[in-house]
């Protein structure tokens, strides 16, 4: 599927055909984050490549972006030493730190990120292929969901600022922090999804070893003075390296309290297992999905296609919570292919500066030959690619392909392709998709298109308990941040959201004594002078 095609021969642009106002310099990292200072690096380096091909004697070469630090085992434990030092048992200067004073800090790395906006925006289109709109939004929506938390913790404490009484016990009941969490994430949204979760771990007190993205990393380097500034040394630390050779030995050292990770489950499960007391390790996970979307015969099919374009292939389809399986009702396949066809054609693949574009290069090497092997797959168990230039693919590029009947023999049905490919699959009665939900290891999101109000109640209840979101005559999706995001089976454990997230990395905590007058009397003291950064009546506004 790799054979010229004309439409997308000019694909790739040389060099001087770049705007210069999307160029980026080559950033050789030579330094990372460790207790509060930027250390230079001297050993090793990975060197940084993206999709972004560039036309050479050669033929087409992906551009180099520049390098970063390929830090050892050794080095990596001497990163969680610092952060095993910030926390210092729960003693540290940021676990310790007023709820208002932790957000005063939050909120100059705010201040501080913003003044990167330009180059982190540049970094996330040339690392990962992500289109100018999208990177865009992921930076402002990045900054919009820290302000969301700060305000969200500040709510949460104005909740806590109260005494209770009951059964002779008066006491005040707060959140405390965790201790030192892992944070990884994925390449795919490499700024706002990894946020999700670092962020509300840092705001709740707790320290932070930052493992970064395998692609997506030097977008982040911007930031390391913002987190360098904005935090007491030591609270966050960042990781660079081969994850298999690092992560390994920092698990099994115990000291790791909380897994916030977003990948694979099978890479979850084993991390896990690592931990010699895994009863003393909390984990919030984002897995693995393999979302579907329903479309039967009482379904506006213009909506349930447009959907689906969006679902399937924002950003190329490299969303857990993408559309990666189709259900269509026989009695309105034929015309529901041909729309989707239609509208998949019609879209416009290019570079991620380019206006209008929808299809982009893949960052990850060994996609394109994957993609195309799950389709030849298909094709050779009786489905066709159902529109023009489907499959096609140059280098890191592939275009998205409709691949119909699809069944379950083939990789396509079973497998999370996360790529620009859409399967679908014909059913005559409405439970055959149910079915598949049961015997599904997923059970993240699901998308129903109909408007016949008896059928989509029946889905509706069946599904529910089946995933962790329903999505009615809509794409499957994270967002609003203020909504639970989570899932079942083996998509996730823990919820995120923005409320949700600030109680998933901090547990409850009181202090409580018999209502006495001489322990009324101390307890007023205390809070009457401010001795106790817990202990609080504070009203954050």
């Amino acid at each position: 599927m790799s054979t010229e095609h004309p439409n997308f021969k000019n694909i790739f642009k040389r060099e001087n055909e770049i705007p210069e106002e999307y160029k980026v310099p080559v950033i050789h990292q030579r330094e990372y984050l460790l207790n509060g200072e930027l250390v230079q690096w001297s050993g090793d380096v990975t060197e940084v490549y993206s999709p972004i091909c560039i036309p050479t004697e050669n033929g087409l070469e992906r551009k180099l972006l520049g390098s970063i630090p390929n830090i050892g085992p050794q080095d990596a434990m001497v990163v969680l030493e610092a952060s095993v030092k910030a926390y210092d048992n729960g003693l540290g200067e940021w676990p310790t730190m007023s709820v208002e004073g932790r957000i005063k800090c939050m909120q100059k790395f705010v201040y501080l990120m913003i003044q990167q906006r330009e180059l982190v925006i540049k970094l996330l289109m040339w690392e990962i292929g992500k289109t100018l709109p999208d990177s865009t939004k992921e930076f402002d929506r990045t900054v919009d969901y820290i302000n969301q938390t700060i305000d969200a913790l500040k709510d949460l404490d104005r909740e806590s600022s109260r005494f209770q009484q009951a059964e002779g016990t008066i006491a005040q009941i707060r959140r405390a922090p965790l201790g030192v969490v892992l944070s990884m994430g994925p390449f795919n949204y490499p700024l706002n999804e990894i946020f999700t979760t670092l962020i509300p771990a840092l705001i709740m007190g707790n320290t932070i070893l930052f493992k970064l993205p395998k692609h997506g990393v030097l977008a982040h380097y911007p930031l390391l003075k913002a987190f360098q500034e904005a935090f007491p040394k030591g609270t966050v630390n960042t990781l660079y390296g081969k994850g298999s050779e690092i992560i390994t030995p920092i698990m099994e050292s115990g000291k790791v309290n909380v897994l916030a990770f977003i990948g694979s489950s099978k890479v979850a499960n084993g991390l896990k297992k690592r931990h010699p007391k895994v009863n003393r390790l909390r984990a919030i996970l984002s897995l693995d999905a393999k979302n579907a979307a329903i479309v039967t015969k009482h379904a506006n099919l213009d909506i349930a296609v447009s959907e689906i374009i969006l679902g399937a292939l924002s950003f190329n389809g490299q969303r857990c919570t993408a559309l990666k399986l189709i259900f269509v009702q026989k009695d309105v396949a034929e015309e529901f292919n041909q729309k989707l066809a239609a509208a998949v054609s019609a879209l416009k693949a290019g570079l991620p500066w380019e206006k209008e574009v929808k299809i982009t290069p893949l960052p990850e090497v060994h996609k394109p030959p994957y993609l195309e092997e799950c389709i030849q797959d298909a094709v050779s168990k009786g489905a066709k690619v159902l529109n023009e230039n489907g499959g096609y693919s140059e280098a890191s590029f592939v275009f998205p392909a409709v691949v119909y009947p699809v069944n379950d023999q083939m990789k396509l049905y079973h497998e999370e392709q996360f790529g620009p490919v859409i399967p679908v699959v014909a059913f005559d009665d409405i439970k055959e998709p149910i079915d598949y939900q049961v015997n599904a290891d997923h059970g993240m999101q699901v998308s129903i298109f109909s408007e016949d109000p008896q059928e989509t109640s029946t889905l509706i209840d069946a599904f529910v308990n089946l995933v962790s979101r329903v999505n009615i005559n809509c794409q499957a999706q994270r967002g609003p941040d203020v909504f639970p995001f989570t899932g079942r089976k083996d998509s996730a454990e823990g919820t995120l959201s923005v409320f949700d997230a600030l109680r998933s990395f901090s547990i409850r905590s009181l202090v409580a004594a018999k209502i006495t007058e001489s322990n009324k009397a101390l307890l007023n003291a205390i809070v009457r002078d401010h001795d106790s950064n817990f202990l609080s009546t504070d009203y954050i506004f």
